[in-house]
Order: C-alpha cells, then sequence, then structure tokens
C-alpha cells in the first residue's frame, strides 16, 4: 500500500481544453475519438447521481485493492492521515476530477457527504466511481457532478475493499486513466481524454458539431436522412452556403 509521503500531485492541462470538452460533451468527443483511433474511451457503469451537469478536467486518481488486513488493520482510524481516499482529494484544484477504481464493488461506499463536500468546497467539478459513495441523499445536493455505479450505506473500509494508490494509472470500469488525463461527463456517461489529443478532438468536433447543426436543421424540415445525416458530398455545397450565411447573420 502507498505511503502517503510518496503521493504526487498531478501535471494540469491548460484550463481552456476542458472548458472546450465540456461544451463539446462525450457523445461528439467519443465519436471523434474513435475515429482518431482511440476505438473506446467510456468509462462503463458509473451514472449521474442527478442530471443536468456537463464538466470536464482533470483525473486525480484513487486505486483501490482487496483488503487484506496484514497490510491494512485499525491504525488507520487511530491516525485518519493514514487513510488514502483522503489524500486523493486534499490536493483538489477548482475543476479538477477525482476518479476511483473502485472494481466494480457495491458494498463499499468510497466517500460520504464530508468528503465530498470537501471536494465541492475546494472547487472540484466532479466525481467518477466505479463502485458507490453513501450519504447520497446529501451528496445530491451539493454543488459537484457525481458519476457512481450505485449507493451503498456502508463505508469506504467496511467490506473488501481498501483505499491503496493515489494519483497511478488506474482501471476505472475496465478503461485506463491516467493521473491528468482529461475526463469528461455528462447525462450520457463518462470518457477519458488524453490531453495531447485533446486540441485536435476540440478541433474536430466543433467542425462537427457544425455540420450537424445543419443537417438537424434540414432533417426537421423533412430532409432526406440519407443525404443529410452524416453529411453527403452531395449537400456540402449546401453546407458551406449555409454556414456563410450563419457567419455573415444572413
Amino acid at each position: 500500500m502507498q505511503s502517503p509521503a510518496d503521493i504526487k500531485d498531478i501535471t494540469r492541462p491548460p484550463r481552456e481544453l476542458c472548458d472546450a470538452l465540456a461544451r463539446i460533451g462525450t457523445a461528439t468527443a467519443s465519436s471523434e475519438l474513435s475515429l482518431m483511433g482511440i476505438r473506446d474511451p467510456q468509462i462503463r457503469g458509473p451514472q449521474p447521481l442527478k442530471y443536468g451537469r456537463s464538466v470536464a478536467g482533470p483525473a486525480l486518481t484513487l486505486q483501490c485493492m482487496p483488503k487484506r488486513e496484514d497490510l491494512y488493520g485499525s491504525n488507520e482510524y487511530e491516525n485518519p492521515e493514514l487513510q488514502l481516499h483522503r489524500h486523493v482529494l486534499y490536493p483538489t484544484q477548482a475543476g479538477d476530477m477525482v476518479v476511483v477504481d473502485a472494481r466494480g464493488d457495491m458494498a463499499s461506499g468510497i466517500f460520504g457527504e464530508m468528503m465530498l463536500t470537501f471536494l465541492a468546497g475546494r472547487g472540484g467539478a466532479g466525481v467518477v466511481i466505479d463502485g458507490c459513495i453513501r450519504d447520497s441523499t446529501k451528496a445530491k445536493e451539493l454543488d459537484l457532478g457525481i458519476w457512481v455505479k450505485g449507493v451503498t450505506p456502508n463505508y469506504h473500509a467496511q467490506t473488501g475493499l481498501i483505499p491503496f494508490a493515489v494519483n497511478v494509472p488506474i482501471a476505472c470500469g475496465n478503461v485506463l486513466v491516467m493521473p491528468g488525463d482529461i475526463i469528461v461527463a455528462d447525462d450520457d456517461g463518462v470518457i477519458v481524454v488524453p490531453v495531447a489529443l485533446a486540441p485536435e478532438v476540440i478541433e474536430r468536433s466543433s467542425e462537427h458539431a457544425e455540420w450537424e447543426e445543419f443537417a438537424r436543421f434540414r432533417l426537421s424540415q423533412g430532409g432526406d436522412l440519407r443525404k443529410y445525416y452524416p453529411l453527403t458530398d452531395s449537400v456540402r455545397d449546401e453546407y458551406i452556403a449555409w454556414r456563410d450565411r450563419q457567419g455573415t447573420g444572413a
């Protein structure tokens, strides 16, 4: 199990990249990542505890492992600073996302109301857990995005799971998450965007959103689905003319 003294902070990407990805959303960003070679960036399992939020931020990671009593006894309750799930929260900056590899466990509540209140108070954008939280009623009241597999009354190490390491590579929902990766989360779910690919994802997604707006307009008028979605070469000149008119306000 990692010593708290060995925990390192993450390198954060420029905030404007995260803000742009939050506006783009998971569906478009996932599609563009697939076309760029990242076939499946979705973290499966976690769903919004409350709907209506779209956020993106760098990942602070927490790895959990099966409990083994010789490595994890009662000392953490005598000294709370031994609780590694606290240490993933300590370096939180505004816009950060906490991502937890909870091994899909449905019995251990990784965080409760007080820990999540701290995260929200630090300006954290959200938490993603392929497992559970507790105190869900109070958690829903926080100004915080929360994506989890479920809820439980149990605390973090009450059953068979223990926090093991902070800001290391993890597998959340069977998807590799590197510390500092950009996590994008909304009502459709959660995806991972490698920082190096973020500028291209944003550029491609902006074009995608523009032609989709045109396609939506034409389809709402009864346009041919075979021509307008996806956009075909036969209507590209029409699209360009429409785009140019939007730019001039005509």
